[in-house]
């Protein structure tokens, strides 16, 4: 008997190598700037206990709103300067892009699982199935984000894990809506039909061959959400809603830094810096992703 899922394959096989989408990607040069500098985020976060110059949470009085070491005032030990408590201002902005990044990511994480999964299933499957979850994530889209995400936060408390669930909550029916339309458009293709003609079935076709064709395109909208939670989280820590108080936060930081503007600038200008450029570096590689993989975007 012919293997349907073997000649699936291989009429599925119309896209060039990754190899080849990787080359593409690394000859836009700001996609190169954008990958550098969210690598560079990145390193901060893993081994922030190792680079972070002091404890984030040791104050002293005696050197509150110290500016960076460039101006007067400032102290070779404080590159950046210092905050309102005498904490190193630098050592909270180390530990700020450990939260940012891990709630960034843990968000794309679980509602591209949900959303993801949920678009696969219902794109593929139609009927009942599709008819009740374009409903559901037509409701969930229906509420004002931030006033979902405050609700929210106000009844399940701060903290990191909270955070996550709640903007995974307002953030999977994008990931569904995105991954239902492309899988309208594969399972109607000569490499589905083959498969669904040879006996394949149907949960190896969706796993196997549509959800692959799809995932470039998964990929690239995972990473402009990424951008999106990032901001969404400073949005809520700006606010007080998102991580609890004695964790370093860009966005707490921003709030707090406010108050000082005039004196003490360094304190909201550092933070909003940092969110500026983690968003705009993952934006630039989202942009590459999409004219790499993007067919419609190749010579």
């Amino acid at each position: 008997m012919v293997d349907g899922t073997a000649i699936a394959a291989r009429v599925a096989r119309r896209a060039p190598g990754r190899r080849s989408s990787l080359r593409r990607l690394l000859g836009y040069p700001t996609s190169v700037f954008g990958l550098l500098v969210l690598l560079f985020f990145v390193v901060l976060a893993v081994f922030a206990p190792l680079l972070a110059p002091f404890d984030p949470n040791a104050g002293n009085l005696l050197r509150r709103l110290r500016p960076p070491m460039w101006l007067d005032g400032g102290l070779s030990a404080h590159l950046i300067g210092t905050d309102q408590l005498g904490r190193d201002l630098l050592s909270q902005m180390i530990f700020g892009a450990r939260v940012s990044l891990s709630v960034g990511v843990g968000v794309v994480l679980l509602s591209g699982l949900i959303g993801g999964g949920l678009g696969l299933v219902a794109g593929y499957l139609r009927g009942r199935i599709d008819t009740v979850l374009s409903r559901l994530a037509d409701w969930t889209l229906a509420f004002p984000f931030l006033i979902l995400a405050i609700l929210l936060m106000g009844l399940l408390g701060p903290g990191v894990a909270n955070l996550v669930l709640v903007l995974s909550i307002t953030g999977w029916p994008h990931f569904f809506r995105l991954m239902r339309g492309e899988v309208l458009v594969e399972r109607e293709k000569a490499y589905v039909e083959a498969a669904r003609a040879l006996g394949a079935h149907r949960v190896s076709i969706m796993l196997r061959h549509v959800a692959r064709n799809v995932f470039h395109t998964f990929l690239v909208v995972a990473t402009v959400r990424l951008g999106l939670a990032v901001l969404s989280e400073a949005g809520l820590s700006y606010l007080g809603f998102g991580v609890p108080p004695g964790v370093p936060a860009w966005g707490s930081m921003v709030s707090i830094g406010q108050d000082y503007v005039e004196t003490a600038w360094w304190l909201s200008a550092a933070p909003g810096l940092a969110i500026l450029l983690l968003v705009l570096s993952v934006n630039l590689v989202g942009e590459g992703l999409r004219d790499a993989f993007d067919p419609r975007m190749r010579p």
